[in-house]
Order: structure tokens, then C-alpha cells, then sequence
């Protein structure tokens, strides 16, 4: 694996090195994270559209490692938030912050300041400090006392959290959910990748220190830079698009939801299926990139009808469904 510590010359900005870069991404956090590829390109599709992530898991399935694994394979800069019951908002945005020599207030920054910002377990902390990241998230600033201030770019926002069925969590509300571009869920292992997982435990693998676990940083900012220009070339017929629109508009339609997808999800299903063709070496999308990011893209911004979710529906199910009957452009 290269090493971009010693060789700069891997990372000039060129879409194809770019490619390349982001792929490597995976085998680097697969030598701390066992058999969740699918929540790591998520990841990667996230940073490429300029999105932000919600992980959804029951605790112990390694949401945060995985986090923890993407930035120590980035030269970004992290920050990490222990979301809790007592957390206020200024803990994340930054406050004032009265200066007694020079008798003036001096902006004191939040770890929003930072490129990839893991938000721990963000539905333990009340609503009011969950809405404290909206503006971060929607227009990349934060306003104190009247004054915007810019985040730094690239910056995404990481966000875990436990089942709503868990004791000490709040639901967050719609208008957060639909500023979350994937959700992305995180499941239980399988039996071979517990083994795994326990023998690497076992070998004196301590998730705390990845640089030990030889994790190593493979991709940076000019990287990723490359890489959504190139995304933004990529070629979407107006096939793709009437399908896009077709899908969004018949969960608007489906008797087992009381809340469909919003202009917004479509837009966000467009740019994931567009940057996903782009991982897969396409400069063209088709149906298929649709399909593969439509669960992730549009989960979390439906919502099922009481009486549909006491039957067993689920809205992957939902969307299943959809997927099934929706005409497929040719």
C-alpha cells in the first residue's frame, strides 16, 4: 500500500489517481473494520456528494471504528461529539467568550470546526441540541451572535445512532432526517466475521490506536476534489432522471406511508446514483446505480403508516416494492 507520507506524487488531482485513491479506502479501514463494506462506501458516495451519513445500529457493532477508520485513512482533520441528555448547542457550534484583558468577546469554535465530525449517538441528546447542527449541515456555517461563520470544506457530518426502540433516545425530527443524504444501517455480523473479529481482539488488536493496527491515510482533500469534478461530469440522460422522479413520486402515492419523498430526496437519490456510476467506472448512470442507492438515499425520509408498521412493513420494504413495479427505463 502506498504510503503518501513519501510519495506526493500519487495525489496531483487526476480523477483516475482519484478513483484509485478512494478505492484503496476500503482495504485500508477493512484492517480495522470486519465485513461492512457497504456502510463504507456509503461513506466514500457521502463525501463525493458532499452529504452527510446517519448510522443506525444496536451498540457494539463498531458505528464509530468505522468513522474513527475513514479519517485515519484521510489527511482531514476530525472532531468527535459525545451526544448526551446534558449537552447544550454552544458545546457544538462555539460561543462567545469574555476576554477580561482586552475587555472583548472572542468567538471560541466548536468541533463543528473540523472536516469529518462524528456526532456519537446523536439521538441521546434532546432536540434542541440536535437542531443545533441544521445550518451546519444545510449551508456549511454557523451564525453566533449574528454572525456567519464558514465551515471548512470538505466537512461531513458522521452521525450514529441506537434503534429508536432504546431506552434514553430521542427520535430526531423530519426536517434533520432529510438533511442526512444516506442512512445507512449497520448490521449485526455474520458468524465468520465475529470469528474474525474476536481473533483479531484476541491477536492485541486495540481499536483506540489504528496507526498500531496499520491504518494508514490513502487518500486527501485534493483527492476528493478531482473526484467531484469528475462526478459532475458524469452523464444523466433524461431516462434516468423521469425514473428518479418516478420512484420519488409513487412513495407520495403508497397507501402505506403518511409521508413520501420530497423534491430534496430525489435530487439526493440523482447525486448518489450519479457518484456511484463514477466508483464503478462509469461517466454514465443507469437504472442499476438507481436501484443500488435507493434504500440508503430514501429510508429515513419516508414514514410508514401506524397501522402498516404493526403488520411487520418496514420502508426498505416499501421501497423494495416500489423498485419492483416502478418501469425500468430502457
Amino acid at each position: 500500500m502506498m504510503d503518501p507520507t513519501t510519495d506526493n506524487a500519487a495525489h496531483t488531482g487526476d480523477p483516475a489517481a482519484a478513483r484509485a485513491s478512494l478505492e484503496a479506502l476500503r482495504a485500508e479501514i477493512a484492517k480495522a473494520v470486519v465485513g461492512q463494506d457497504p456502510a463504507v462506501t456509503g461513506l466514500v458516495v457521502a463525501l463525493l456528494c458532499r452529504g452527510h451519513v446517519l448510522l443506525e445500529g444496536v451498540p457494539g457493532v463498531a458505528k464509530t471504528l468505522l468513522v474513527r477508520a475513514l479519517a485515519a485513512t484521510l489527511e482531514l482533520d476530525t472532531k468527535r461529539v459525545q451526544f448526551t441528555p446534558d449537552l447544550m448547542p454552544s458545546d457544538v457550534t462555539g460561543s462567545l467568550v469574555y476576554d477580561a484583558r482586552t475587555a472583548e468577546f472572542s468567538f471560541q469554535p466548536g468541533p463543528v470546526f473540523t472536516n469529518l465530525l462524528l456526532a456519537d449517538e446523536i439521538n441521546r441528546t434532546p432536540p434542541k441540541t440536535q437542531s443545533s447542527l441544521l445550518e451546519a449541515m444545510e449551508e456549511r456555517q454557523v451564525t453566533v451572535d449574528g454572525t456567519p461563520r464558514p465551515l471548512p470544506d470538505p466537512f461531513l457530518v458522521a452521525a450514529t445512532q441506537n434503534p429508536v426502540e432504546y431506552e434514553g433516545t430521542y427520535p430526531l425530527p423530519e426536517a434533520q432526517l432529510d438533511r442526512f443524504l444516506l442512512k445507512l444501517t449497520i448490521p449485526l455480523p455474520s458468524r465468520q466475521d465475529e470469528i474474525d473479529v474476536l481473533t483479531r481482539h484476541a491477536e492485541g488488536f486495540d481499536p483506540r490506536d489504528l496507526r498500531a493496527a496499520g491504518v494508514r491515510p490513502v487518500a486527501n482533500a485534493a483527492d476528493l476534489e478531482a473526484a467531484r469534478r469528475a462526478v459532475a461530469e458524469t452523464t444523466i440522460s433524461p431516462e434516468i432522471t423521469a425514473y428518479v422522479v418516478d420512484i420519488c413520486r409513487a412513495t407520495r402515492e403508497s397507501p402505506s406511508l403518511t409521508l413520501g419523498v420530497s423534491p430534496r430526496g430525489a435530487t439526493a437519490l440523482l447525486a448518489t446514483a450519479r457518484a456511484w456510476a463514477w466508483l464503478t467506472g462509469r461517466d454514465y448512470v443507469i437504472p442499476d446505480d438507481v436501484k443500488a442507492l435507493a434504500l440508503p438515499t430514501l429510508r429515513h425520509r419516508v414514514q410508514l403508516r401506524p397501522e402498516a408498521e404493526m403488520e411487520g412493513v418496514t420502508a426498505d420494504s416499501v421501497i423494495n416494492a416500489i423498485l419492483a413495479h416502478v418501469p425500468v427505463p430502457r
